[in-house]
C-alpha cells in the first residue's frame, strides 16, 4: 500500500493564492517610489538611499501594530482602515523626533490569505504612504495554519525616517513658561480596543446601531482610521521650534508627554479646554469606566501633543488653520509646563 502525497495547499498554505497577491499589490506598490528607491519589489530585501539634502543625517526608526482594533474589525468585517492604522502608529511615533519618513515595511500574518481582503489592507497601506511621502519599500506575506485559526491575521508595521542631527526635537529644551498645543485626534485610534471591545460584548452592542448623538453607527464611529500628523508637523517645522511632540497612544494623556518633559517641570493639561468626543464620553458611561482609567487608557480626543515656546503659540495655530483643507487640523492650547519644585516631573489633567 503506497502512502499518500502530501502538498504544501492541502497542509494549509497556498503559494499560488500568494503569487496572485503579489502581482496584484505590485503597481499599487510602485506608486508611493521616492527617488531614493532603488530596488524593485519582489526582491529579498529593499534598497533606499538617504536623501542628499542632509548633511549629518541620522536614520530613526519605530514599529507598531494596530492591536485588537483589529479583532473588532474582523468581526465586523470593515477591515478598510487598518492600513492608515498601521502606517500611522509608526509615523506618528517617528515624527516626534523631528523625521521625516523614508520607507515603510508591512508584515501580514493569517490562517488563510483571502487575496481580496489583503489587497483591501495594502490599499490602505499605500494610501497612508503616499499621504507622507514615504516609499512602501517591502514586506511579508504569511500563511501559518495553526498559528492563527479561522479568519484571524495580524499586522505589524516597521518605518525608517532621517533628521538632520541638529534638529532632532527630543523636548531637551522644554522649560517652564512652555505651552502645550493638543491637535485633535480622529476618535481612539489604535489603543484601548481590549477595554472597548469588553464594554461592547458585555452590552451586546451592534456594529450596525445608529448611536444618537453621534450620527453615525457604532462600526464608523469605533473603526475611524488613525489620524496621519506627518505632513502637517514637517510644514510646522520649517518655520517654529517645535521643542516637544508627544503622540498620545498607549498610556493615553497621562502616560505619553512625561515621556518628553524634563525633571524639574509639571505638566499641566486642562480638560476643559477642548469637548472631549462623544464616543469616549458614551464609552466612559457605557463601561462605568473611572476618570483616571480614562485619562491612562485613551486619547480622549488629543491625538498629539507639541509643546512650543508662548509666544510662538499663536502663530503656530494660525499656520495650522492656513494648512490646506485635507491636512488642517483642530488644534487649541490645551495646557502649560510649570516649574516642578521636587526636581521630578509629575503631570495634572484638570477637568
Amino acid at each position: 500500500m503506497s502512502s499518500p502525497s502530501y502538498s504544501y495547499k492541502q497542509a494549509g498554505v497556498d503559494i499560488d493564492a500568494a503569487n496572485e497577491f503579489i502581482q496584484k499589490i505590485k503597481p499599487l506598490v510602485k506608486t508611493t517610489n521616492r527617488p531614493e528607491t532603488k530596488s524593485p519589489i519582489g526582491h529579498f530585501a529593499g534598497l533606499f538611499s538617504i536623501p542628499k539634502k542632509y548633511k549629518k543625517p541620522l536614520l530613526v526608526s519605530s514599529t507598531d501594530g494596530v492591536g485588537t482594533k483589529l479583532k473588532l474589525a474582523l468581526e465586523w468585517n470593515h477591515v478598510q482602515g487598518l492600513g492608515q492604522d498601521l502606517v500611522a502608529m509608526s509615523a506618528n511615533d517617528l515624527i516626534c523626533l523631528g523625521a521625516e519618513p523614508l520607507f515603510f515595511l508591512d508584515y501580514f500574518a493569517t490562517s488563510k490569505l483571502q487575496v481580496d481582503q489583503a489587497v483591501s489592507i495594502i490599499k490602505g497601506i499605500v494610501q497612508a504612504c503616499r499621504d507622507i511621502h514615504c516609499t512602501l519599500l517591502g514586506g511579508e506575506t504569511a500563511e501559518m495554519p495553526g498559528i492563527y485559526t479561522g479568519n484571524d491575521f495580524d499586522l505589524a508595521g516597521f518605518i525608517v525616517g532621517v533628521v538632520e542631527q541638529g534638529q532632532v526635537i527630543d523636548g531637551s529644551k522644554i522649560k517652564p513658561g512652555d505651552q502645550i498645543i493638543g491637535m485633535a485626534s480622529s476618535g481612539f485610534h489604535s489603543n484601548g480596543f481590549s477595554l472597548v471591545r469588553k464594554i461592547i460584548a458585555d452590552r451586546n452592542l451592534s456594529p450596525d446601531e445608529i448611536i444618537a448623538p453621534l450620527s453615525k453607527n457604532l462600526r464608523e464611529a469605533l473603526l475611524e482610521p488613525t489620524k496621519l500628523y506627518v505632513r502637517q508637523i514637517l510644514e510646522l517645522k520649517k518655520k517654529f521650534r517645535l521643542k516637544g511632540i508627544a503622540h498620545i497612544t498607549g498610556g493615553g494623556l497621562l502616560e505619553n508627554i512625561p515621556r518628553i518633559v524634563p525633571k524639574n517641570c509639571r505638566t499641566v493639561i486642562d480638560q476643559k479646554t477642548w469637548s472631549r468626543p462623544t464616543i469616549f464620553q458614551l464609552m466612559k458611561e457605557w463601561g462605568s469606566v473611572e476618570e483616571q482609567e480614562m485619562q491612562r487608557v485613551f486619547n480622549c480626543g488629543i491625538g498629539l501633543m507639541l509643546v512650543v515656546d508662548k509666544k510662538d503659540t499663536s502663530r503656530v495655530l494660525a499656520k495650522l488653520k492656513t494648512m490646506p483643507q485635507d491636512s488642517q487640523e483642530e488644534a487649541k492650547v490645551i495646557g502649560e509646563i510649570l516649574p516642578c519644585k521636587k526636581g521630578t516631573h509629575f503631570i495634572e489633567v484638570l477637568e
